[in-house]
């Protein structure tokens, strides 16, 4: 008996099935891949469940097919393919060849028929055949050795079908499921079938009368008169149906094993360089996996040998760390990697072990198990390892670490090198920087992450990484940007992270009981207004209430009733009070979860709290923190002001010192934008929204009133987002007339504004991406997308990242430079927060007037600009009254 298994792919339908279940991704070249992506997840996953000999793909080819022969009509009316899912077929048939799986297509026949012919060839073959396909008609083609799998519901969820589950579901044989097509039809593709017949009427009569033919020998039992008329009248009809939609098995193409036998080894090298050209990184392991099991382990990369000495003594730690002043380090370089036990309690990460590689050799330093045995002795000798100035040491994500030995008084200095920080500069776009997949893409090497070696074999490969990485930075030119602002910031960031920002906890009690009554008042109010209590929180009854009590226009509905985000919540506000009671109630629960819940679960004993500061998460540059979040604490409304009253100085001899760049976006664009009028504005110190409402609206500056400066001011912030009048109209609360006539006299006035802004999407769309005056890069494809609302967004993308990217690099560059200032004067004050444009610093009162005198000047004197930079210094108690 024949064991070996077909796997038949149905290939048009799956890259539509794709095409239309993932949002529309592209590359950093514009190319669209979102259709190729799903498509090989698809093939990937089935080829690891059902593990078959053979695999071939069929598509349909674009000229016409017996069918069309026979009815013109055949499948007229469909939508033509878009552009973004035929520009990616050939790239999905290259990807095919490089994995050696075989593509059949033929002149007149379509991609079911030559599944149909292939499943018929292997069953006569006594092999077992799998049709994967989301297109129902598929489902004639069932035997009990051939199985159509039918995707479902995007790309992961799928149902198998054989004989037996055919008659079990649907009651009919696969057979019998040509004659349902026959009586019901088929939209999709213009299968007339007949008028009056639906599916379920369809799947009744063949379930009784098992054919068409005994259909029509029965019609007049058929109950329904208008039914026995239309049955009589399309008699002929349904019988054509039935033909069109039958699938053809015996197509006129040469067929024998060979012709289906898929060769075992891989394009491996083409294929990992076109998936990295698609960003498609989290294949690229699948495929290498794939190859894995087909090869011989010897030849596999990942098979590569390690061995790591292992250093568990504190002898031996001293012993290694004086073999290192010997030159044992190959010019002096340390590649450096290390296991990290995180925790949402600062103080209870850790170092567990740190690995060490030095050109043929590996090294393990147990941590964990020196600390057991002489705390003391081991942060001693770990601090003649990292404090050695003598030494370079290359590694990858070395904040958190720094972090750590920061707080163990151990500093890590001469880092040379950050193999994370690297990665995202050259690409800031990926979700994450994970060492295997930085190594997998830059050196080739795969190693799997349940690999008892891991970190042994990652450490190995950190010399190869570093020159590949190194030299694309070099070729971005983005030395400046890594060696001068990115990687001194490391030490600023672990030194943040170690100083904490104090909570006063009796404070925080108090907004805890004040948020519980505001709350509860909002509560009221919104049942006041609803006449009746009900929970707000649960979407399905707050649509009853919203749309089928208050009667208020229905915008949006889901598969589970009504919609009642945001969105839906912003287009109803005008219509009933309630929404905006509503809207406050959410925010004020959002606050009080994440914000007085959440901060107790992070306080440390030190009454502190320690965020983790993060540089390699946003694409424009800017830095964001976790556990928790303090960057991005609302304060539209009062209520979210007030929770920083919980956070306070260190002591009583200290204040909270908060610095604010003033309007630093807008100063910036100035400078890139070259504009005569805007950098004139800033020279003379002007107040800019009420110059730009005097130049828009066309008054003297004496004149202007608090509602055309508010006016003006969303004007100057919407030119840096790329605003239109469609947004701005939207925003201002007035005509798209009015908004364009803003917009198009703000140009008038500040021409080089829209000079820049032309020119850096003209930019964009030649370079795919737009860089910074650090030079730091964004891709921005998709500015290159036939879609226009994602072209539109890729051209306000364009407009605004070089602005926005900026000045996260000056603020940057203003936090290693006040640091150091700070350091260099052995001052006790401390940055301990950054949020935005706003450095936040615990000063020691007698250390007040020289530390606002550093920080003036630093973060004034950051770059050379054609505008004046400028800081606005408070001070308070507490860092509400110092904002």
């Amino acid at each position: 008996m024949n064991n070996e298994k077909l796997l038949i792919l149905d290939g048009h339908s799956l890259m539509n099935r794709a095409f239309y279940a993932l949002p529309d991704l592209t590359n950093s070249e514009g190319t669209h891949t979102n259709a190729v992506y799903g498509f090989l997840n698809m093939l990937l996953r089935m080829k690891k469940e059902i593990a078959p000999d053979y695999v071939v793909c069929t598509f349909d080819r674009s000229a016409p097919t017996f069918r069309h022969d026979k009815y013109t009509e055949y499948k007229a009316g469909r939508k033509k393919m878009p552009p973004e899912l035929s520009e990616q077929f050939p790239i999905v048939e290259k990807i095919l060849n490089m994995m050696s799986i075989n593509i059949f297509e033929i002149d007149g026949f379509e991609a079911d028929d030559l599944m149909g012919t292939l499943s018929v060839f292997a069953e006569s073959n006594g092999m077992e055949v799998y049709i994967i396909t989301g297109d129902r008609d598929a489902l004639q083609l069932a035997t009990d050795k051939v199985k159509v799998v039918i995707t479902k519901r995007g790309i992961t969820q799928k149902e198998i079908y054989d004989r037996n589950r055919m008659i079990e579901e649907y009651g009919v044989t696969p057979g019998q499921f040509i004659d349902v097509k026959g009586l019901m039809g088929d939209k999709s593709d213009n299968i007339p079938g007949v008028p009056g017949v639906g599916e379920k009427t369809a799947f009744k009569l063949i379930r009784e009368y098992k054919s068409i033919e005994n259909v029509f020998e029965n019609i007049d039992n058929i109950n329904g008169k208008k039914m026995r008329e239309n049955l009589k009248m399309y008699r002929e009809q349904a019988s054509f149906s039935k033909k069109l939609a039958t699938i053809v098995t015996d197509v006129p193409i040469e067929m024998d094993l060979s012709s289906i036998e898929s060769k075992k080894q891989y394009d491996a090298e083409g294929l990992r360089n076109l998936f990295e050209k698609l960003e498609f990184r989290s294949l690229i392991s699948k495929i290498s996996d794939a190859e894995h099991e087909e090869k011989d382990e010897a030849d596999t990369p990942r098979d590569f040998k390690v061995k790591a000495d292992c250093i568990n003594t504190l002898g031996g730690l001293k012993d290694f760390i004086n073999s290192l002043s010997d030159s044992k380090a190959k010019d002096n370089l340390l590649y450096i990697n290390f296991s990290v036990i995180s925790s949402k309690v600062y103080s209870k990460n850790f170092i567990d072990r740190i690995f060490i590689n030095l050109g043929e050799e590996n090294f393990e330093i147990d941590v964990s198990e020196l600390y057991e045995k002489d705390r003391d002795g081991t942060i001693k000798s770990m601090k003649a390892l990292f404090e050695n100035t003598d030494l370079y040491k290359i590694s990858y994500d070395v904040k958190s670490p720094c972090s750590i030995l920061h707080r163990m008084g151990i500093k890590l200095s001469k880092i040379k090198f950050d193999i994370k920080i690297a990665a995202y500069l050259i690409d800031s776009s990926r979700s994450d920087y994970e060492l295997t997949d930085i190594i997998r893409e830059y050196a080739g090497v795969d190693i799997s992450k349940k690999d008892e070696d891991l970190f042994v074999k990652e450490t190995a490969m950190l010399e190869k990484v570093y020159s590949v990485l190194k030299q694309k930075i070099e070729e971005g030119d983005m030395e400046k940007l890594l060696y001068e602002v990115e990687q001194p910031l490391i030490p600023v960031l672990a030194s943040m992270e170690y100083e904490g920002f104090k909570v006063d906890r009796s404070k925080l009690l108090q907004q805890e009981e004040k948020f519980k009554l505001e709350i509860g008042k909002v509560q009221n109010q919104i049942y006041s207004l609803a006449e009746e209590e009900f929970n707000i929180n649960s979407p399905k009854q707050l649509g009853k209430i919203l749309f089928e009590k208050l009667d208020l226009p229905v915008i949006k509905k889901t598969k589970t009733g009504y919609s009642t985000n945001a969105e839906v919540l912003e287009k109803l506000k005008s219509k009933h009070p309630i929404i905006e009671n509503i809207t406050y109630y959410r925010q004020l629960t959002k606050l009080y979860s994440t914000y007085i819940e959440g901060l107790k679960t992070v306080i440390g004993e030190d009454s502190k709290i320690h965020s983790s500061f993060n540089q390699t998460v946003t694409t424009t540059g800017r830095l964001s923190s976790t556990e928790p979040n303090l960057q991005n604490i609302p304060i539209k409304y009062e209520m979210g002001k007030e929770i920083r009253k919980i956070f306070v100085p260190d002591n009583e001899d200290c204040v909270i010192l908060s610095a604010d760049y003033s309007q630093i976006e807008l100063r910036v664009l100035a400078h890139i934008a070259d504009d005569e009028n805007l950098i004139d504005a800033f020279i003379n110190h002007s107040d800019i929204h009420t110059k730009t409402a005097s130049e828009v609206f066309k008054v003297p500056i004496d004149e202007v009133t608090p509602a055309q400066r508010s006016n003006a001011k969303a004007v100057n912030f919407g030119i840096v987002y790329g605003i239109g009048d469609f947004s701005l109209a939207k925003n201002l609360n007035i005509s798209r007339k009015e908004a364009k006539l803003y917009i198009d006299t703000y140009f008038e006035r500040y021409p080089n504004v829209k000079l820049y802004m032309d020119n850096i999407v003209e930019e964009a769309k030649k370079k795919s991406y737009v860089t910074t005056l650090m030079n730091r890069r964004r891709f921005i494809p998709e500015i290159k997308s036939s879609n226009k609302i994602i072209k539109s967004l890729g051209e306000r993308l364009a407009m605004n990242t070089p602005i926005q990217g900026s000045a996260a690099d000056i603020i940057k560059i203003a936090m290693v430079n006040v640091y150091k200032s700070l350091e260099k004067e052995h001052l006790k004050s401390k940055l301990i927060l950054q949020v935005h444009d706003e450095l936040i610093l615990n000063v020691y009162r007698k250390e007040l007037a020289r530390v606002k005198s550093i920080v003036k000047n630093e973060m004034e004197n950051v770059l050379q600009l054609k505008v004046p930079l400028e800081v606005d210094i408070s001070t308070g108690s507490n860092w509400y009254e110092a904002k």
